[in-house]
């Protein structure tokens, strides 16, 4: 009886340890799953903010890629094809981070994605600050080219103008002028014989008589001259189309055409004239060209 009394005690006391042995352990699993639960909302909201981080960064690269291409900076085909990289990298990583939950693995592809953006963003644009440095200098330098060349382009206009002044001068300095000028009126007698008439009935034609002033400049040899005769009303004397030269800036048409050597010596001339139809009383005027400029005029009056 004694020993029954013994053991129950002991039975007992075995059992209330196992009862604290099982509460102890599901104590100690509801602070380990407690534990994990809050370590898991760690993670949770540790993902949040570093996604959240993340975008906040494209949004600040993409902003960086948008300015570049706000400056109009004429791209190369392969700088073009950077910048469409780059803005396609953008929008994936976006979408990537657009995901309700991200794994610890997803999660940090995104961020080293990220940091290769910010260098290749980075990167580029250096390279477009580059190119509009240099695209800046092309500018500079093109302009100074135009007014080196607007420059140039006077000073060429200016000494073209000196040239053709010059050479107006040289042409207005060699053209023959008279020194003597004088005209008469002749008839022609049935022996040949001419004799000068101051009369008009019987005059046939007039002689022109003038001699050639110096002229150092003057080409030596033959000079066409052209010879103009005005009736005294003032009408050209032609017959038929006798032709047209130009002097002194105009086209004129002339009387009659001859030409004369030229040697410098002060030779005199004589042009010998006939009037195609009867002289008329008054004044007829005679006017002599050569070289494209005015050789001199006279007049003889036949009563």
């Amino acid at each position: 009886m004694e020993n029954q009394s013994e053991q129950t005690p002991k039975k007992n006391s075995n059992v209330i340890y196992f009862l604290i042995a099982v509460v102890v352990a599901l104590l100690g699993t509801d602070v380990y799953l407690y534990m994990q639960k809050n370590k898991s909302d760690v993670i949770i909201v540790n993902q949040s903010d570093e996604k959240s981080r993340l975008k906040v960064e494209l949004d600040s690269l993409e902003a960086q890629v948008e300015q570049v291409n706000s400056s109009k900076t004429k791209l190369s085909a392969a700088m073009q094809a950077k910048n469409d990289s780059l803005q396609t990298k953008i929008h994936v990583l976006r979408t990537q981070l657009a995901k309700g939950k991200l794994t610890k693995e997803e999660l940090a592809k995104a961020q080293e994605d990220v940091k290769q953006l910010r260098y290749f963003v980075t990167k580029y644009t250096a390279d477009i600050d580059e190119l509009q440095k240099q695209n800046a200098s092309l500018t500079t330098e093109r302009d100074t080219l135009k007014t080196n060349l607007t420059t140039v382009s006077h000073k060429v206009d200016t000494l073209s103008k000196q040239n053709q002044d010059l050479s107006t001068k040289v042409q207005i300095a060699s053209a023959l002028k008279v020194a003597q000028l004088g005209a008469a009126a002749y008839k022609i007698k049935g022996s040949g014989k001419e004799v000068e008439v101051s009369r008009s009935s019987p005059a046939k034609k007039l002689k022109i008589s003038f001699t050639v002033a110096a002229n150092a400049v003057a080409t030596k040899g033959m000079h066409d001259i052209f010879i103009r005769v005005l009736d005294p009303t003032g009408n050209l004397i032609t017959e038929g189309d006798s032709g047209s030269f130009t002097a002194d800036s105009q086209n004129l048409q002339f009387t009659y055409k001859t030409s004369i050597d030229f040697k410098d010596d002060g030779n005199a001339y004589v042009i010998d004239w006939m009037n195609p139809g009867p002289f008329q009383k008054g004044t007829y005027t005679v006017m002599l060209y050569s070289d494209g400029y005015t050789m001199g005029k006279t007049s003889v009056t036949l009563k």
